[in-house]
């Protein structure tokens, strides 16, 4: 049976799908870009600035699930350029710690309302 996660900490779902989805010992959270809940904008500045709040907005989905960013086993990063990958993964870095998650890491076309990055994690309890 699935169980919804959803917290006001991170912002709303756009569309038809929800923060996040718990199976059995498994959360599973959508692609979070880097919305500040608090204002419903992007937060301003570059690469960095927009991964340590789509980061932020994925560890406060994970916490309603009683979860931390150890939890994580599997991240996806979707970036609108390759080029950032150096500045994502040095604020990437600053929120997991050894054993690190897999992860992959893939440049898009474009993300949603024009973000520069957009990262999703499964977590295990």
């Amino acid at each position: 049976m699935k169980e919804v996660i959803s917290t006001k900490a991170a912002p709303a779902a756009i569309g038809p799908y929800s923060q996040a989805i718990k199976v059995g010992n498994l959360v599973y959270t959508s692609g979070q870009i880097s919305i500040d809940p608090a204002t419903g904008s992007f937060v301003e500045g570059g690469i960095k600035e927009q991964t340590r709040q789509s980061l932020t907005n994925v560890k406060a989905i994970l916490e309603e699930a009683g979860l931390t960013m150890a939890n994580v086993v599997k991240t996806t990063v979707f970036m609108a350029d390759m080029a950032d990958f150096a500045d994502m993964n040095a604020v990437y870095a600053e929120f997991f710690a050894e054993p690190y998650p897999a992860r992959s890491a893939v440049a898009v076309k474009t993300l949603p309302k024009g973000a520069l990055v957009e990262i999703e994690v499964v977590a295990a309890e």
